[in-house]
């Protein structure tokens, strides 16, 4: 059976990131925009991995310009921009496309296990892979990264 930990991606700054290097910690899975209305939210991520990082927890941005075209920088702008405006020191990787056809391998993996439903409908739409590389829960973009049900379910999983 598949898991999370069989995928790849690129980080920003162009290395390769293997999902394996996560085995046993909970990743939270966020596709990013910079140009978004729920942008603030990478204050809020940056505030989980600063709570939960030393716990287990990586938080893994993806940004991705699927949704209104509100990602139209290159890697070196969106890490500047991430950095300084929200002081972000979780790992992110390069974009990537999140839905459809061409998504990323582990959009369509997500897909294929919990269903159409749970595929991104827009920024900031958020998974959490348990320890094990499987999939735990989703939360749409409209809940925060620091509600009582994100936090709570990071906090039953480690």
């Amino acid at each position: 059976m598949a898991s999370a930990h069989d995928f790849t991606f690129t980080t920003i700054d162009n290395k390769p990131l293997d999902m394996k290097s996560f085995a046993g910690k909970l990743v939270l899975v966020v596709n990013t925009a910079s140009f978004c209305g729920f942008t603030p939210q990478y204050g809020e991520l940056q505030k989980l991995h600063e709570t939960y990082g030393p716990k287990g927890l990586v938080v893994l941005g993806v940004p991705s310009n699927d949704f209104g075209a509100q990602e139209p920088k290159t890697e070196p702008e969106i890490a500047q921009f991430c950095e300084t405006a929200y002081g972000v020191t979780f790992p992110m990787t390069s974009k990537q496309k999140v839905v459809g056809v061409d998504a990323h391998g582990l959009y369509q993996w997500i897909s294929g296990q919990a269903g159409e439903a749970v595929a991104p409908r827009w920024n900031f739409h958020k998974y959490l892979i348990g320890k094990d590389g499987q999939l735990l829960e989703s939360w749409p973009s409209r809940v925060s990264p620091t509600s009582k049900e994100v936090t709570g379910a990071i906090e039953a999983a480690l």
